[in-house]
């Protein structure tokens, strides 16, 4: 029964839903601010943000757009200015300290662009996965490692040391050690910047493994735009705020990607740079509502 009818039966009408209610990441006018001396750098402008359970997407952007705040926000090693931030129950914008170390034992892994800084180096590949299973107290930590290590395709290199391992080998064994404690969300920063092409796709491989097989929701910072072919959306970010998503859809026995437009909670859309250049957009433009679709055309009297 709609609201409408409920109302007009003379019955309350409930609360309108809240903004993301259903999606496990919710990032509702999103703003991060750093204070570098006397300047302030907003590295979160009004950030909107949606990612459902079970997703796999990717962050694209360039230097400084604030992609990587982001993934710091979601991860709770860095607490956003003002806005709101919700992953699963957890409200991060009221998570008190001493919530945070639950929060990333049980919700949350995290996977570094730097190998050194995902694996413990003087441990083996078994007991870095079996190292945060530790800390949360969980039983028969040895076979779920193990079960990791082969479901990633590295069980053999179980009894090595990161150093006795490749680059994407040690990837790998961080994506198992980021999952060990079964999280419901894994946020992976650059994670195939230092590799080539080849080990980069066994990386992602990994991941949509994790994905498809775990029911991992996934959100991965890359600055390679090509990564849209390997992941379900990609989300360009620009000065701060969501611009664009590529789609990628199966249909008729392929692959189609469409592109668009991200318009925000405050009906904000970011115009891509060759448009504005292309028909001069500038300081004012003018909109108009044509049938199916709104115009954006030139102030001709703007100076």
């Amino acid at each position: 029964m709609s609201d409408s009818t409920l109302e007009a039966l003379g019955g309350r009408a409930g609360p309108p839903a809240q903004f993301g209610h259903n999606a496990l990441v919710v990032c509702d006018n999103l703003v991060r601010i750093f204070q570098s001396g006397s300047v302030e750098v907003q590295a979160l402008q009004g950030l909107d943000l949606l990612v459902d359970e079970g997703e796999m997407v990717a962050l694209v952007g360039a230097s400084g757009s604030g992609k990587s705040t982001l993934l710091s926000v979601l991860s709770a090693m860095d607490a956003p200015t003002a806005g709101r931030v919700r992953v699963g129950r957890w409200d991060l914008m009221a998570m008190p300290a001493r919530d945070r170390v639950a929060y990333r034992q049980q919700m949350v892994g995290f996977v570094w662009q730097q190998t050194s800084r995902n694996l413990v180096p003087y441990l083996t590949a078994q007991q870095n996965v079996t190292l945060p299973m530790s800390y949360a107290g969980r039983r028969h930590r040895t076979a779920r490692a193990n079960e990791l290590l082969d479901l990633f395709g590295v069980g053999h290199v179980a009894d090595r040391r990161p150093q006795e391992m490749s680059g994407g080998e040690q990837q790998r064994v961080a994506i198992a050690t980021a999952l060990a404690n079964e999280p419901q969300l894994l946020l992976a920063d650059e994670p195939t910047g230092e590799l080539d092409t080849t080990t980069s796709e066994e990386v992602f491989d990994a991941l949509r493994t994790a994905n498809r097989e775990g029911g991992t929701t996934i959100v991965v910072v890359t600055h390679d735009p090509a990564v849209s072919g390997q992941v379900d959306r990609t989300i360009a970010i620009r000065d701060g705020r969501t611009s664009s998503e590529v789609v990628r859809r199966d249909a008729h026995g392929g692959v189609t990607h469409e592109e668009y437009a991200v318009m925000d909670r405050a009906g904000r859309v970011q115009v891509p740079r060759e448009y504005r250049d292309a028909l001069e957009l500038t300081r004012r433009v003018r909109l108009a509502l044509e049938g199916d679709h709104v115009s954006v055309r030139p102030d001709s009297g703007t100076r």
